[in-house]
């Protein structure tokens, strides 16, 4: 009997098949670029990041890997006190009028204050 080799994965990138897209909308796109830049900036650490991301996916059970993400990019936001509540709230006002504004299939756009 011959040993075959095995090839660890652990560590190598998860990768989509050729036909598949990165990212299947463009705020899975945003909420990446953000976290990317965030960490760039100094906000948090990838191990803090890598921590929240896997708490995230234990406990959001079926969501998506991005809903995962969004949800641990908007709670490191909010541990890290890198937003004011005025400024979240104001942010999700204006989000909510932009959404009610906005007709059905198009894109929404939302303006900074």
């Amino acid at each position: 009997m011959r040993a075959t080799r095995c090839r660890p994965t652990c560590g190598s990138p998860i990768l989509n098949p050729p036909d598949e897209p990165v990212f299947n909308e463009p705020w899975e796109a945003q909420a990446f670029a953000i976290a990317v830049s965030l960490e760039a900036k100094g906000a948090f650490t990838w191990p803090e990041w890598a921590q929240a991301l896997g708490h995230e996916i234990k406990v959001q059970g079926a969501r998506s890997y991005y809903e995962c993400w969004l949800a641990a990019l908007e709670k490191l936001v909010e541990e890290k006190r890198l937003l004011s509540e005025a400024e979240r709230l104001a942010r999700i006002d204006a989000w909510d009028r932009a959404a009610k504004a906005t007709p059905h299939g198009h894109p929404i756009e939302l303006k900074r204050a």
